[in-house]
């Protein structure tokens, strides 16, 4: 299996026995949210969705998984969000086959979608790896697998003694230690499991990795273990353990 890193998305492909393209969190209609709370700004989905499609057409890959939180506002679908969605499902669905693990802001997206195109929300194996959004705990299936998840928005905030250096989507890869009643053993020993989170492809989301690490706020992220988790910029540069980033803060 053959994990590349495309920065122009965020976006991952995967090469196994098929060539897959994941993309998170792309939060569609989010300007009408950001309204009701006093921020205007126009839509920018023409764009996004501009940056999707060229993400699949430079790729071509044999199937697109997009690991929720296609749509933002909840409990409600908004007018923004009737007027959009079906749009980029349609643009979608003329250039490949593709699937939605629905995430926790995807209330309703079943009424834009075929048959087949909604998995479910605890996650699903494609092609030998585990996907999911990453706000449920994951079915047991998934575990001793490498997860793809979505949901986190990892982001590293480097800063240096004058203020901020480096501000930038990031993954974070790290081994889960087990989540709760799902820990799966073979053999009388438990696989090893490991989570990638995914950065978020809508471009103004980011959650730095150090409060994901240190304030968790999902099953996954409360099961990873610290001490040896990994960051990765976009571009799939190596950053470092995530220790390294606490060293440059208190530096």
């Amino acid at each position: 299996m053959n994990l590349q890193f495309i920065s122009k998305g965020p976006a991952l492909l995967i090469q196994n026995r098929q060539k897959i393209l994941v993309i998170a969190d792309l939060h569609f209609g989010i300007e009408s949210d950001l309204a009701l709370h006093g921020w205007h700004f126009a839509s920018r989905s023409a764009e996004r969705l501009e940056r999707l499609c060229a993400c699949i057409t430079t790729n071509s890959p044999d199937l697109l998984i997009l690991l929720g939180d296609v749509k933002h506002n909840i409990p409600k679908t908004t007018r923004q969000e009737y007027r959009e969605i079906p749009d980029l499902i349609s643009a979608i669905r003329d250039l490949v086959p593709f699937r939605i693990l629905p995430g926790n802001h995807d209330i309703g997206i079943g009424r834009f979608l075929q048959e087949g195109e909604l998995l479910p929300k605890w996650g699903a194996i494609v092609d030998g790896v585990g996907f999911i959004h990453g706000h449920t705990t994951p079915a047991p299936d998934l575990l001793g697998h490498l997860i793809i998840a979505g949901h986190h928005h990892p982001m590293v905030c480097l800063h240096d003694e004058v203020g901020c250096a480096l501000r930038a989507p990031a993954y974070l890869l790290a081994e889960l230690d087990e989540i709760g009643p799902c820990r799966k053993k073979q053999g009388g020993a438990r696989k090893t499991t490991r989570v990638l989170f995914m950065p978020a492809f809508y471009e103004c989301a980011g959650f730095d990795v150090l409060q994901i690490i240190k304030r968790p706020f999902s099953p996954l992220s409360r099961s990873i273990r610290t001490y040896d988790a990994e960051v990765f910029l976009t571009d799939g540069t190596y950053l470092g353990p995530v220790s390294s980033l606490e060293d440059d803060v208190a530096a």
